[in-house]
Order: structure tokens, then C-alpha cells, then sequence
């Protein structure tokens, strides 16, 4: 069964080429919940998960793995924000050729209980507002749009460069 550790400093690179293959990589080969349709480039590099880890206190980058030494399944971001009882969940992220296997479920409810651990009672999280099957996907597993939205970073080239001017984000949320 795989498990989920918080990742080493020398994980990141692979954890970097993961996120970017499963969120902008080949369109042919990408699984369901790609963005490149509306940004393209880099998600993400190793040296910004090691600047925004050192940047972040309580930050935490897991990564999913079947064994100690095999290349990640999947990884996700946690982070406590304002009260330290709501967590925010990003760049939930699976291998897009397991994208059936299930483990993005394994994987959000794994990274649920963590933070519950650490003493969260909500996780939120922010979805390209585009991306309807994404959303539906989350709402499925207990998640609910809150009525906010938080627009794109169209200045900030190292998420990747939009395709398109409508970009922004909802915000869900869930209690733990």
C-alpha cells in the first residue's frame, strides 16, 4: 500500500517533474486534470518547493510512494493559515498514467487526516474556476465552493504563462 512521508530536499526535483507532467505535460499523455488547455509551461521547480518550504512555517510537502527509493505517485502541499485550524491543500497531484488507480482519493484523505493531526478542522484549497470536472470531483468527496474567488497571477510567470484572460480561482472548503 502506498504511503505518504513529508518529502526529503533531494525528492523535490522528482516531485517537481511530477507535478509538471501531470498539470502541463505532453496533452497526449496527460491524465484527466490537466491545465494545459488554459496555461502552459512550468507548474512548479525544485528550487521554488525548497523556497516556498523554507518561506512557509508549518509548510508541508508529502509525497506518495509504494516504497522507500521508488519514484512518487503522487505529492500534495499543506500549509496552517490564519487560526492554525484551517488548512490550505494545494497541487494535489497524482502520476497521470495511475490517474485510475484511485489514488488521488488515497491521497486527499491521507493528507486530511495529516493535517487533522496537526489540529486542523478545515482544509481549503483554490481550483482554476474552469476546471468543472475538478471541482466536481472534490465536491464528491466532501468539499464545497464558498463563494470566493481569488483571481490568477498573470504577473507571475513561474506558475505558468495563461492562455486565456478569464482566468481565476474558487475556493472550497471542508470540515474535518
Amino acid at each position: 500500500m502506498a504511503s505518504l512521508h513529508r518529502a526529503r530536499p533531494d525528492e523535490l526535483a522528482a516531485i517537481a517533474a511530477l507535478v509538471n507532467s501531470a498539470y502541463r505535460g505532453d496533452v497526449s499523455r496527460q491524465g484527466w486534470t490537466t491545465e494545459a488547455d488554459y496555461i502552459e509551461g512550468q507548474r512548479t521547480s525544485a528550487e521554488s518547493l525548497a523556497r516556498d518550504l523554507a518561506a512557509t512555517p508549518g509548510g508541508e510537502l508529502l509525497v506518495l510512494k509504494d516504497a522507500e527509493g521508488a519514484p512518487p505517485l503522487g505529492s500534495v502541499w499543506l500549509e496552517p493559515v490564519g487560526d492554525g485550524e484551517t488548512w490550505y491543500l494545494g497541487m494535489l497531484t497524482i502520476r497521470p498514467d495511475l490517474q485510475d488507480r484511485q489514488l488521488g482519493r488515497t491521497l486527499l484523505a491521507q493528507a486530511e487526516a495529516w493535517a487533522a493531526k496537526a489540529g486542523a478542522r478545515r482544509i481549503r484549497m483554490t481550483v482554476i474556476g474552469l476546471r468543472d470536472s475538478l471541482i466536481a470531483w472534490y465536491e464528491r468527496r466532501g468539499y464545497a465552493a464558498t463563494g470566493e474567488t481569488r483571481p490568477f497571477p498573470y504577473d507571475n510567470r513561474e506558475v505558468g504563462t495563461a492562455l486565456r484572460p478569464d482566468l481565476d480561482f474558487v475556493v472550497l472548503e471542508k470540515a474535518l
